[in-house]
């Protein structure tokens, strides 16, 4: 599959998704709803060819929500694919990506310890940097910065 260009994964994923890629260069970036989160990455693994799992992170929009994005990529043909899904305010649960790569353990389990985002069907989901007994998730834009810790060990 080293012949797929970005406008090619465009055109496949705006036919598949009915959503509007935007295409910067190599990389190709569409935004889902949390229903087709999983389907969205299994199309970008198996009909895109993108094996590479480069990251997952989340943003708090506060208000609005918070947003998940990952990219993956093709490395044979340098095309990259940003899924971007945002959940509702208040919700805190996403779909796992870790059935299609296993990188995507370790960075989910990352967003839950930071941001508090519940990976459902996640295979290990426990605090990865932080320590089990710690309150809250530090990158939430509703975390106490003045909360009193005790210090690392």
């Amino acid at each position: 599959m080293t012949s797929l260009t970005a406008a090619d994964a465009a055109t496949r994923l705006r036919e598949q998704f009915a959503v509007e890629p935007v295409v910067d260069g190599a990389q190709v970036a569409i935004t889902v709803t949390p229903a087709q989160w999983q389907a969205a990455a299994r199309f970008a693994h198996e009909s895109l060819g993108c094996r590479y799992f480069s990251f997952l992170t989340a943003v708090d929009w506060k208000e609005q929500g918070m947003e998940i994005l990952c990219r993956v990529e093709n490395l044979d043909a340098h095309v990259a694919v940003v899924l971007r899904t945002r959940l509702a305010p208040g919700a805190d649960r996403c779909p796992t990506l870790t059935g299609l790569w296993r990188g995507a353990d370790w960075m989910e389990r990352e967003c839950w310890d930071m941001f508090g985002v519940r990976f459902e069907g996640h295979p290990d989901h426990r605090r990865i940097l932080l320590g089990e007994d710690w309150e809250g998730h530090p990158l939430r834009k509703d975390y106490a910065v003045d909360t009193p810790h005790a210090p690392y060990r």
